[in-house]
């Protein structure tokens, strides 16, 4: 462990696994109190014994919610500050996407719950820290977005526009917040955890050609990049949406 974000508190919504789970580990390590969340009881306590067995001293909190229910949202916020006394660093995770294929015949239910969750939520969870915290004290907001939301992909449309809107929420945030608070986003590309399978799994030698790094990404090559975000060596940065893609766009494609 490092003390870099020693006396700070997380929240990181959507963290029983993949990058979630590698953002709210390397917080810890780097010193921060944590707040995990994810909607299923049992993974959620997982993860919370996994990091406290995994960071010696790491304080961990596990409280399993929905993050598209404005009740759960409430609970968790209040449980985070109850629990550790403040709530320094949100981190936006959670993200749903069941809807493949062209927009024209697209479920509109199932996009609805695409803005509601990967959009409306995280700036509920945004209201619910600044109002019980970072309005007073200050804070840092980091919201997790994708390269689909920078450039069209044709195939994950939906949500790929649901993350174009978390990059226009992010920099709208940053300029209505600061200088308390700091907001910025990441945008990676295809990182190897269950929520990507569908895009690498029995290709990934394939799907890394396309990328300059010539591999995929990982949880921590993700996870690295927030701590850095809520460090005060950043603290001049916000309103930003980083790309974390192994130089995919620059090549001009998304592979």
């Amino acid at each position: 462990m490092t003390t870099e974000l020693s006396g700070r508190t997380a929240l990181v919504t959507g963290a029983s696994r993949g990058i979630g789970y590698a953002v709210a580990a390397e917080l810890a390590r780097a010193g921060a109190a944590v707040t995990i969340m994810s909607r299923k009881a049992e993974d959620i306590a997982a993860a919370g014994e996994r990091l406290a067995s995994e960071i010696p001293g790491a304080r961990v909190l596990a409280v399993p919610a929905n993050a598209g229910r404005d009740e759960d949202r409430d609970e968790v916020v209040r449980r985070a500050v109850e629990e550790f006394g403040s709530l320094d660093i949100l981190v936006n995770n959670t993200g749903i996407n069941p809807v493949y294929g062209p927009l024209v015949e697209a479920d509109l239910g199932a996009v609805r719950k695409i803005f509601d969750v990967n959009v409306v939520a995280a700036l509920g969870f945004v209201q619910l820290a600044w109002k019980a915290w970072m309005a007073e004290h200050g804070g840092n907001v980091v919201n997790m977005s994708s390269v689909g939301g920078l450039r069209s992909t044709g195939v994950i449309a939906a949500y790929g526009a649901s993350k174009a809107a978390m990059n226009h929420l992010t920099a709208e945030l940053a300029w209505q917040l600061g200088p308390a608070v700091r907001v910025n986003g990441i945008a990676p590309a295809t990182v190897k955890t269950r929520f990507a399978e569908a895009l690498y799994v029995g290709r990934e030698d394939e799907a890394a050609q396309a990328y300059p790094m010539k591999r995929l990404g990982t949880p921590e090559d993700v996870a690295s990049l927030v701590v850095f975000l809520v460090s005060d060596k950043a603290s001049w940065i916000t309103g930003e949406t980083v790309r974390v893609d192994g130089g995919l766009l620059a090549t001009g494609t998304l592979g």
